[in-house]
């Protein structure tokens, strides 16, 4: 087994079939279930809330990776955390008080992520990585699923991976955004070790676990 760790993003399930959907997931070597939470501000589309991260908790024991993309997520954290969120992962982008929301979600006994988008440089995470368990490099712009994998975003990797490196921390690189078995390789030689893949394990065209084996075979 290789060192990954395989996110699948509901975000592309067949929400009439969630529960049988999450069920065929969990009965795979698959690592974690990511949650997408779209305000319609932060980013254009609106998606799911606490409810559906609870729903989430009660079909699997996987952990629960969230993924706030929305504004002032302060404002929301302890709703997620009580719903069952493992992983809680906020922008850099937009939100000023973001030491104070990393130690909130600590506190609530979430592991607490860092997110950034494409047009972001890495030198802004300076200061906040010391704070976080996982930082996730957006290689797609946020809001929709289904893109097509950014490949400058593995640069960009690198050099998380190289700071996280420079003070010594355990945090894990994530990746989001067009996470195929073609795309994979790339993102995991710059240093990511957990991958979020929506399409290619919900859509994949042999089912579920397939998609998940598919991901797993491309970096070993």
């Amino acid at each position: 087994m290789n060192n990954i760790i395989l996110s699948a993003s509901i975000l592309s399930a067949d929400f009439a079939r969630l529960g049988e959907e999450l069920r065929a997931a969990s009965a795979t070597d698959l690592d974690w279930v990511h949650i997408d939470v779209m305000d319609g501000q932060f980013v254009p589309n609106i998606s799911m809330g606490p409810f559906i991260v609870e729903t989430c908790n009660r079909i699997t024991d996987l952990p629960l990776d969230v993924h706030l993309m929305i504004q002032q997520p302060e404002r929301h954290i302890q709703s997620f955390a009580k719903a069952g969120a493992d992983w809680i992962s906020v922008h850099y982008e937009g939100n000023p008080n973001i030491h104070r929301t990393l130690q909130e979600i600590r506190a609530l006994g979430c592991h607490p992520g860092i997110v950034i988008n494409p047009g972001t440089p890495a030198a802004v995470l300076e200061s906040v990585l010391d704070m976080v368990d996982l930082v996730l490099v957006m290689s797609v712009n946020p809001g929709f699923s289904g893109q097509k994998f950014m490949p400058e975003m593995a640069r960009k990797i690198a050099q998380v991976d190289s700071m996280l490196k420079q003070i010594n921390s355990s945090a894990i690189i994530q990746v989001d955004g067009g996470i195929t078995s073609e795309t994979i390789c790339a993102a995991y030689d710059a240093g990511a070790r957990s991958f979020v893949a929506a399409t290619a394990i919900f859509k994949h065209p042999q089912g579920i676990a397939a998609g998940i084996a598919s991901l797993r075979n491309a970096v070993r």
